[in-house]
């Protein structure tokens, strides 16, 4: 081997290791990146940890929560929501900075209904401590019948909620206007299958009924690519993370006709118009979500 490319294999082995080093990702069986949090009892593996059943009855819910948190990249999961008659339960996917007085957390809820109706999915964005800023929308397929593929996007640039590929919701980073924005704090990513039939269906109208228990979920193809903390201390703020790149720092056209079709037909709730709880426009509705 000559020494030009004895010198262009030490560097390209170089890169390879600094990526290696920086970022984390990779589709991963549950508990290679997961660990229970509550109610072991309540979660089963399947397909030898490439899946798992999450369940609810009358005794408890449960929950899990990845090994590690991250600052900045991308989460996904296919879920196969409760069928059914699944009112009042609450199935819950999100990153969450696990800190009590300024929390950072990025919420997928789902929100069961009764049989017939649809599947109402809720998310909410709480930066520096301030959350309150709710979203609904009605899923446009029966989530319960097949997995679908939901994913958090969060980067420097904005936030963004997909639903199999379409984004619903995005949360774009307006410090320029003093506006808070989670960038700050790593996050873990959770999830949960428990009982809320004090808000979860209309309202708290539509209560859980028992006899239809137990209540089942189902995941698989977990998906975390992002910058692990701990690790190297630079990850974050490398722009050449690929999540950071210019193709992913706004909605594509295509992404965007996509995501003004969901509020058009499918959102039922966003707090910005809701005059009721805010009377003054909250800052970050007025600079553009």
């Amino acid at each position: 081997m000559t020494m030009a490319l004895r010198n262009v294999s030490l560097l390209l082995f170089s890169c390879i290791l600094a990526i290696s080093l920086s970022v984390s990702g990779r589709p991963a069986t549950f508990l290679e990146d997961f660990r229970i949090t509550w109610s072991d009892s309540h979660i089963r593996q399947i397909d030898g940890g490439r899946a798992i059943q999450l369940v609810l009855d009358q005794n408890s819910g449960c929950g899990f929560a990845s090994k590690r948190q991250y600052l900045f990249g991308r989460v996904s999961m296919k879920i196969k929501l409760v069928p059914g008659d699944s009112a009042g339960t609450v199935t819950a996917f999100y990153m969450n900075s696990d800190t009590d007085d300024v929390r950072d957390e990025l919420d997928f809820e789902f929100l069961g209904n009764r049989s017939g109706q649809p599947y109402t999915v809720q998310t909410n964005i709480y930066a520096h401590g301030k959350g309150d800023r709710e979203q609904r929308v009605n899923l446009w397929f029966d989530p319960a019948v097949d997995f679908h593929t939901y994913t958090i996007m969060w980067n420097h640039h904005h936030i963004v909620f997909y639903v199999d590929g379409v984004p619903i919701r995005v949360y774009k980073n307006n410090e320029a206007r003093n506006i808070a924005y989670p960038k700050f704090q790593p996050m873990g990513v959770y999830s949960t299958l428990w009982e809320a039939d004090d808000w979860a269906t209309r309202g708290g109208l539509e209560k859980i009924d028992w006899s239809k228990a137990p209540f089942l979920a189902y995941y698989k193809d977990f998906d975390i690519e992002g910058c692990p903390v701990p690790g190297p201390a630079n990850c974050a703020s490398n722009p050449s993370n690929w999540w950071e790149g210019t193709a992913y720092q706004t909605l594509s056209a295509e992404e965007a006709r996509r995501y003004r079709w969901v509020r058009m037909n499918h959102m039922i709730y966003d707090y910005c118009t809701d005059k009721s709880r805010y009377p003054v426009t909250p800052p970050e509705c007025m600079a553009g979500i």
